[in-house]
């Protein structure tokens, strides 16, 4: 299993709506939003570093009124 969070910044203000959309994403397992630099932190998780990848670039970072990504892997 294969686990990540990703630190995500919005548009100003558009913050309930990148929330809203992350939440249609099944490889998202828990989702909050928060104040600072950094607008939503999600949780997610795959069966495979290929799957993850693939989340990463097809569902997450082509959402519109996202500005930037940084995405954190875990390790066991």
């Amino acid at each position: 299993m294969e686990k990540a969070y990703m630190l995500i910044s919005c548009d100003v203000g558009e913050e309930h709506y990148v929330y809203s959309k992350l939440q249609e994403i099944p490889e998202i397992k828990d989702c909050i939003i928060t104040y600072g630099s950094y607008d939503i932190v999600a949780k997610f998780e795959t069966n495979t570093l290929d799957e993850m990848n693939q989340a990463i670039l097809s569902k997450i970072r082509r959402l519109e009124k996202i500005r930037s990504t940084i995405t954190l892997r875990v390790t066991d």
